[in-house]
């Protein structure tokens, strides 16, 4: 018996560069940057725009970018008058690295000033990390597998991967999947400041000579997968295959990456293997690229030792330039970043990148968009703790 294979029907996103996946793709392709004040915040965003005001009240913010996001992908799949699948077969599973943070800071605030008496009842189902996945199930009725994945920075590759292999398995039929991340704060930015990660600068560019760590963003992607059989039966347009999936622990350092990449690359390499893909088929890798020097050193290193000689020819560009780091949110923004690239045929550049890091030699640097050659990307992300995560995807409809 086959493997099913997996197709990408529906794509949304919110980030600082505004809302929906096609604004995501025609900005950063422009050059532009949504980072501002050494933050990536997702100004434009405005809930009452897609929630009612019982949503957004019983919401926390990073689970209202999630339900943002779920409802371009599900528009854009067919599903905006509901699922075409039996509600049992549709799973659901969203990333995040920290949940509903700024619920848990509002309320101890509330705790400090006002009293226990005061504390929202509302605190717990607000901050809990599975509430993006279980407000999702609720208001578009997935009563399949739902859960959230909490990996840091490859929480929303992972959560990807995880659905991808429940419809291999005849678990569910179909998965709204992806990543969300809403903890910007004076706390959470002296917290990471404070790691050595956080740029001091508030201005640093992936793979730049003169980076000094990544900006923080906050923000949400959600892909909608399905059995591709089933997607083309129903008529659906196929955005992108979903074709392969990789995932490793460094066990090196709860921070900073494992120095060779070595275990970074052996999920790069299973990615591949389970794509059935070659580095000489790939057109484009979008990096995990977040702008610390050993991140960038250790993915470089990673991505030679599996490549080999292809992957000077292979353009290679880092969303975070543009939006910032969205650590749980990240991998699955840039799995979107990745499909509109595909259907589009064009690389975005990394944002602001003027003089590479000449560490780095042996990448190919986008500066400026280009043409994509093979329609086939990769997709990278490393979080603290040692995950590692790879997404192979390659290209369907092109617009």
């Amino acid at each position: 018996m086959s493997r099913r294979r997996i197709a990408v029907t529906g794509v949304g996103a919110v980030t600082a560069l505004g809302s929906g996946a096609l604004v995501l793709h025609s900005r950063a392709v422009a050059g532009e940057s949504g980072l501002a004040g050494g933050e990536g915040r997702c100004r434009d965003f405005d809930p009452e725009r897609v929630l009612s005001r019982k949503e957004r009240r019983r919401t926390d913010r990073c689970t209202q970018l999630a339900m943002a996001a779920c409802q371009e992908a599900l528009e854009q799949a067919g599903w905006a008058d509901g699922t075409p699948y039996e509600e049992g077969s549709v799973a659901c599973v969203v990333g995040t690295g920290i949940g509903g943070f700024g619920t848990l800071e509002a309320q101890l605030e509330v705790l400090r000033e006002d009293g226990a008496d005061d504390v929202s009842g509302l605190t717990v189902p607000m901050m809990m990390a599975n509430a993006a996945p279980a407000q999702l199930s609720l208001k578009y009725g997935f009563r399949g597998e739902s859960w959230s994945v909490m990996s840091a920075c490859a929480a929303g590759t992972q959560a990807i991967g995880a659905g991808m292999r429940l419809i291999r398995a005849g678990e569910a039929e179909a998965a709204v999947v992806g990543g969300a991340e809403a903890g910007l704060s004076e706390f959470m930015h002296a917290a990471f400041l404070n790691a050595g990660a956080l740029s001091p600068s508030g201005g640093s560019v992936p793979f730049s000579k003169d980076r000094d760590g990544f900006v923080m963003g906050e923000g949400a992607g959600i892909l909608v997968l399905e059995d591709l059989e089933s997607a083309e039966r129903r008529g659906a347009v196929v955005l992108a295959e979903l074709v392969g999936y990789g995932s490793t622990s460094d066990a090196h350092h709860i921070t900073a990456p494992e120095p060779s990449g070595a275990t970074a690359a052996r999920a790069v390499r299973k990615a591949l293997d389970d794509a059935g893909v070659t580095p000489g088929d790939l057109g484009y890798i979008n990096a995990h690229g977040t702008g610390t020097v050993l991140n960038d050193l250790a993915e470089a290193s990673a991505l030679a030792s599996v490549l080999g000689e292809e992957l000077a020819r292979i353009p290679i560009s880092s969303t975070k330039a543009a939006v910032g780091h969205l650590l749980g949110a990240a991998g699955a923004v840039e799995a979107v970043a990745a499909v509109q690239a595909l259907r589009h045929r064009v690389v975005p550049p990394t944002v602001g990148l003027k003089e590479p890091d000449p560490r780095l030699e042996g990448l190919r640097h986008v500066q400026e968009p280009c043409a994509l050659e093979r329609p086939v990307a990769l997709s990278t992300s490393f979080g603290f703790g040692g995950h590692n995560a790879a997404l192979v995807l390659k290209g369907g409809a092109a617009c």
